[in-house]
């Protein structure tokens, strides 16, 4: 199975994640559990079944966390050498040449990306435009309502 990028960030996020599942909801669920049999019949006990269905997801999330950080090449765009091109991790802000609009993103891992947080992913058609790419470069996006132009107005490695 190929590497999937995945920077710093990202990999503390999932990491705590996985922390707070192993730690804190796992025991929790366990005790839900403990407390519902005791109870007595399991086969009509809402409560044991709602805990059973609590455990399944946090073990397949645990699971699926765990495969993802097995799979993952973390990357530190802070010790990347990038010569001043667009790369994996790295923070753009861009200006719409057609409204004159500013944005910024950091382009990041599938798993990671936000439009919310000005998080893109790499295989996102504005990050595959921009990488490669250094400041004052014009890109054109081609979007589902048209191309769009940009102007690389800035590129960090935060």
């Amino acid at each position: 199975m190929s590497k999937v990028p995945l920077t710093v960030k990202g990999a503390e996020k999932l990491n705590a994640e996985l922390n707070e599942l192993k730690s804190v909801v796992r025991p929790r669920i366990i005790n839900a559990i403990s407390e519902a049999r005791a109870h007595g019949d399991l086969k009509e006990n809402a409560e044991y079944h709602a805990a059973k269905e609590q455990q399944s997801f946090a073990e397949g999330r645990i699971g699926e966390i765990e495969g993802k950080l097995a799979n993952a090449q973390i990357i530190d765009v802070t010790k990347v050498d990038a010569n001043g091109k667009v790369i994996f991790g790295a923070t753009v802000e861009l200006e719409n040449l057609e409204n004159e609009t500013r944005v910024t993103y950091q382009i990041v891992g599938e798993d990671e990306a936000s439009i919310k947080e000005g998080r893109i992913s790499v295989g996102s058609p504005i990050a595959r435009a921009l990488i490669g790419k250094e400041a004052e470069d014009v890109v054109t996006v081609k979007a589902p309502a048209g191309d769009v132009d940009y102007e690389i107005i800035s590129i960090q490695y935060i």
